[in-house]
């Protein structure tokens, strides 16, 4: 193949950009807040979860501790009820004075044991729901953070798609300058080895960074000036220029 060694020279400006977006890709994808947003987002999704289990179990004491109040409140109503007869004379009966009192002593004393129950409910539940809000702050700090991270991600993206599409305009005007046969095999040569053409520079090719054999570089020498060129070594287009050392 044949290119003015302009041509080919420019060649080596397209490699430059195509390695200044490769360098933009590589950035995009390795932002720290990528993976700060990964761990926030899992940190996040455990911490929902046992909001969920700690609110369920809350949940289950407020319905215990209403269940052993109205079980309170029901014993309370039937020992008052049964004072109000004792009191009232009605029953005169040794025998049924005696079953009554011991009724609303045994009422009292069960009465007292589910109150001691509710107070323990009463303890748990209260335990539950400082657990409930302490995950849910957690949570939600957790939350903010991602929040934050995502933030500084879609800032970052934005500057860095900037600087990237300008670069692409760059290239693309480069690429404009150079013959279609050429500019084809260098995006051929590209796509195999991420860099499509490399400068020769004191006889050793800045593609590979192999250095050419003095039989090399005498063929080289050797080449008329438009002859495109590639390293025997990574095969990639060769570009002479003052400092390759001919």
């Amino acid at each position: 193949m044949k290119a003015a060694p302009e041509a080919q020279k420019r060649l080596l400006d397209l490699a430059e950009l195509d390695s200044v977006v490769d360098r933009l890709a590589h950035r995009r994808r390795t932002l720290p807040e990528l993976a700060q947003i990964e761990e926030h987002a899992r940190q996040y999704a455990r911490l929902a979860t046992q909001v969920i289990e700690a609110e369920t179990e809350a949940g289950d004491l407020a319905r215990e501790q209403t269940k052993a109040e109205n079980d309170v409140d029901t014993v309370r109503t039937r020992a008052e009820r049964d004072q109000k007869r004792l009191d009232s004379g009605a029953v005169t009966s040794p025998r049924d004075l005696a079953g009554l009192q011991s009724e609303i002593t045994s009422l009292h004393k069960r009465q007292g044991d589910l109150e001691e129950v509710v107070l323990e409910i009463m303890e748990r539940r209260e335990a539950a729901d400082t657990k409930v809000s302490d995950l849910r702050a957690q949570r939600d700090e957790v939350g903010t953070a991602r929040d934050t991270a995502q933030d500084r991600r879609d800032a970052a993206f934005a500057e860095i798609d900037k600087e990237a599409g300008e670069v692409r305009g760059r290239r693309t005007a480069v690429a404009g300058e150079i013959p279609a046969d050429l500019l084809a095999l260098y995006e051929k040569l590209k796509d195999q080895y991420t860099v499509g053409a490399a400068m020769l520079h004191g006889g050793r090719c800045q593609g590979c960074k192999v250095a050419l054999s003095i039989a090399e570089m005498n063929r080289i020498k050797a080449a008329p000036h438009d002859e495109v060129l590639r390293c025997d070594e990574c095969r990639r287009i060769l570009v002479r220029t003052a400092e390759s050392g001919l």
